[in-house]
């Protein structure tokens, strides 16, 4: 029987899926497209998966596109036609935190993968390349406009117009990854900060997520607009003794942060 090309584990509301074609490093075959948006869509609709942790199986998070299978004719390239499953709007469907945990090489379609996460945490051993140029494709998954985003656009073009790969450290300082650690911290600081997170109330996880994206995809002051919008219609739901309440766990979180840091 064949092993699954997707694992899937499940520890108190956080979701790990782990990309499992190590002898491929991870490319994304039609099935485990399949199976990505699969899972992601039955996560959609479940209440007890509040985060998804993304990783890959072996020394790579995810080599692309898988494309020995497309190079035998097996199926579209990129998101754009309807019978191609379209792994990153169904990741964009999951209303909840997705932390991507960059094991290894993300690369073009992984690389795509990597910035379809909300957070994304780095091994040492981690790289990324957008080859797309070089391959003689266009990205269909975001890249050509997320990546000038996250990182500047004349770094974006250094990458993307010579495919050149970058390390972990420099990803750091350009600000591309939250932070990196060793390999063997990786998937324990993805869960703690998930934690972190489920320590929230998943209606305000969901909500903030939800306005920062929408926020950050409009002009700055159509973006304010949008927050008033919102935020003048969610505060007045809430009653002062929530607040209250809510005040005096955030104060004793803080204080217990403290002591735990040693401050």
């Amino acid at each position: 029987m064949a092993e699954p090309v997707l694992l899937i584990e499940r520890d108190a509301g956080v979701v790990t899926l782990t990309l499992h074609r190590p002898s491929a490093m991870n490319a994304l075959s039609r099935e485990l497209r399949v199976a990505l948006v699969d899972a992601f869509t039955t996560l959609e609709f479940d209440p007890d998966a509040r985060v998804v942790i993304l990783t890959g199986a072996g020394r790579a998070f995810c080599a692309g596109l898988d494309l020995k299978e497309l190079g035998r004719g097996a199926g579209p390239v990129g998101a754009g036609s309807g019978e191609e499953p379209n792994v990153i709007k169904a990741i964009a469907s999951f209303a909840g935190p997705i932390i991507g945990a960059i094991n290894g090489v993300a690369v073009t379609g992984g690389f795509e993968l990597a910035l379809a996460c909300d957070v994304l945490i780095a091994s040492s051993e981690a790289r990324f390349a957008d080859t797309h140029a070089r391959v003689g494709i266009m990205p269909g998954w975001g890249l050509s406009q997320k990546l000038s985003r996250a990182i500047g656009i004349s770094r974006a073009k250094e990458l993307s117009l010579t495919g050149n790969y970058l390390d972990a450290a420099t990803a750091d300082a350009w600000g591309l990854v939250n932070r990196v650690v060793a390999p063997a911290e990786l998937l324990p600081t993805c869960r703690k900060l998930a934690q972190d997170m489920i320590s929230v109330p998943d209606a305000a996880l969901r909500s903030y997520k939800r306005i920062i994206d929408q926020g950050f995809a409009l002009p700055f002051g159509e973006g304010m607009r949008l927050e008033r919008e919102i935020s003048g219609a969610a505060n007045r739901r809430v009653a002062p003794q929530e607040i209250e309440t809510a005040r005096l766990q955030v104060r004793e979180r803080g204080q217990a942060q403290t002591r735990r840091d040693g401050c």
